[in-house]
């Protein structure tokens, strides 16, 4: 029983580190790269205590070498999914009683542990995994996911400590209950954090969970497990499958403990559960928490004062980096006339100076994107992107997959501001410019909150106030992160809580607490200490 009022240690951003020539950093992360590259390991199932290995496997390879194979993972049948529920329940009766500084001091030491002597392994993992380079690992998985654990245990100690008010005879106190039932958790490959913190984020709060990773990220989940089994969280409370997504998620949507869902993926599939949750709603002993961030079609808008080689370096930064296969990356932009030529010339700079190839080599900025069926949809965009006329391929726009999957960043310029690559989710290195008239400013604003169903990320450059006002105005739905001179990428927790709505999700803001409230069931106790023996009121008095 806990005996104080705890304070949490004060969260600070994780530093990044450099991996410059010559640090022990960059030594400890190509070491662990090789043992990786040349070693093998076979990933189970983890369903309460028991790692579960089925025998009908999956070969993991790199998006960058494809015909090199890292390890295998077991895939699961529908008596597993059953199976890691059933553990799930069990480890709830215990986990959701432990003093919630004890589930603070289990998520502390996992960001310490990443911080430390897993930082190689997580990065490495990624880099091998994911094809991000070794910038991309760091500030992804050691980072912010350092962060997510760290900030989430002090939002957590915020909330418990958020109590009403109580007057003379009267105690009115809020626990924050973890919800009844378990949660599901549904991974993306892109982000090793997003990975780890969307089951972790339910679990600090008392739930307990079944996760499926991406996959084509169970390599770094691996080392995730690794780390949570380290740091100490007991087992069944985060139970790990993979297989047929939607004999997974039908099993778990089946179960009346279903009790909410935790998802970062494609709007599509999103839709489609909420559909299922829908259609199984009778069925649950509570309303599911639904909580998901989805696809983007993500903006940079330049007013005709804004600085050009600002605004250049946004999207070479915020359409490129990890091959823009991020939720958050530019993918459509909208330059003014009279500055559009000078800063296209200092884009196609940029693309020309980029270097590609495995992340193995630390001096690659560009590497693969993650599998054949995201370079194929990719290739065809572009190839068609040569055939019409109202689009132009400036930079990039070739591609090769005989070793690995990679494809030019690429930019394309239309005369057409509904041009496909305008409203269409890529997730790639593409990144379509459509020129309008300087005049058009307040016109084209309204085009780009009319072009796309998405509403995640945004930014807008300018160097005249009125003009970012406006933006400002104009845009308020249009990104649920919005950047005023800054690439619409890179939210750091704590600092810009993440997330968008209309088709990009329901905008529960990972990174902040009020994620977190999300995975909670809130009971006000109110307790009176000198209880009424006499129905009756004074207004009844002669």
């Amino acid at each position: 029983m806990s005996k104080g009022f705890f304070n949490v240690p004060d969260p600070v951003n994780e530093p990044v580190k450099s991996y410059a020539p010559g640090t022990p950093e960059r030594e400890a992360v190509t070491k662990q790269y090789a043992s990786y590259y040349n070693g093998s390991v076979d990933v189970p199932l983890y369903i309460g205590k028991e790692e579960v290995r089925t025998g009908n496997t999956r070969n993991m390879t790199l998006p960058h070498d494809h015909k090199q194979v890292v390890g295998t993972y077991h895939l699961a049948e529908k008596k597993h999914i059953d199976n890691a529920i059933a553990a799930a329940l069990e480890a709830r009766v215990q986990w959701s009683q432990m003093p919630w500084e004890q589930r603070a001091a289990i998520f502390l030491r996992a960001a310490d542990l990443i911080a430390g002597p897993y930082r190689a392994k997580i990065n490495a993992s990624t880099m091998i995994a994911q094809s991000k380079n070794v910038f991309q690992a760091e500030i992804d998985a050691a980072c912010e996911l350092i962060d997510f654990l760290r900030f989430n245990v002090k939002f957590m100690s915020d909330i418990y400590k958020d109590q009403p008010a109580s007057s003379n005879g009267v105690w009115n106190r809020v626990e924050y209950r973890p919800l009844e039932g378990f949660i599901y958790a549904i991974t993306p490959f892109n982000f090793t954090a997003i990975a780890a913190n969307l089951p972790a984020s339910a679990a600090l709060m008392g739930n307990t969970v079944v996760w499926k990773p991406s996959d084509h990220q169970i390599f770094s989940a691996k080392v995730i497990v690794d780390i949570f089994k380290e740091a100490g969280v007991p087992d069944g409370v985060i139970n790990v499958v993979y297989g047929d997504p939607v004999m997974i998620t039908d099993t778990v949507l089946a179960s009346p403990d279903f009790a909410g869902i935790h998802f970062t993926g494609s709007t599509y599939v999103f839709k489609e559960i909420w559909k299922k949750i829908g259609e199984n709603i009778h069925n649950y002993k509570t309303y599911p928490k639904i909580v998901g961030e989805t696809g983007g079609k993500d903006f940079i808008i330049a007013h005709p004062t804004s600085n050009t080689k600002q605004v250049a370096t946004a999207i070479s930064r915020g359409a490129f980096e990890y091959q823009g296969q991020k939720c958050s990356a530019a993918s459509r932009v909208y330059l003014p006339k009279s500055t559009a030529t000078e800063i296209i010339n200092y884009v196609k700079e940029d693309v020309a100076s980029f270097k590609m190839g495995s992340p193995a080599d630390l001096s690659n900025f560009i590497t693969a994107v993650i599998h054949e069926g995201s370079f194929d949809k990719l290739v065809s965009y572009i190839d068609q992107a040569r055939k019409d006329d109202d689009a132009e391929i400036v930079a990039g726009g070739n591609y090769d997959k005989s070793k690995g999957y990679f494809i030019e960043p690429t930019v394309i310029v239309t005369t057409n501001p509904n041009y496909s690559t305008m409203g269409t989710e890529l997730f790639g290195p593409v990144v379509t410019i459509y020129v309008y008239e300087d005049k058009d400013w307040s016109e084209t604003l309204k085009l780009v909150d009319s072009t796309s169903e998405y509403a995640l990320t945004g930014a807008v450059f300018s160097e005249c106030r009125y003009a970012l006002e406006e933006a400002n105005k104009a845009l308020q739905n249009s990104a649920g992160n919005f950047y005023i001179n800054d690439k619409p990428s890179g939210a750091v927790v704590g600092q810009q809580p993440f997330g968008g709505a209309r088709a990009s999700g329901t905008n529960d803001k990972a990174g902040s607490a009020q994620n977190l409230l999300r995975w909670v069931s809130p009971r006000l106790i109110k307790e009176t200490f000198v209880t009424p023996i006499d129905y009756r009121y004074p207004f009844l008095g002669e």
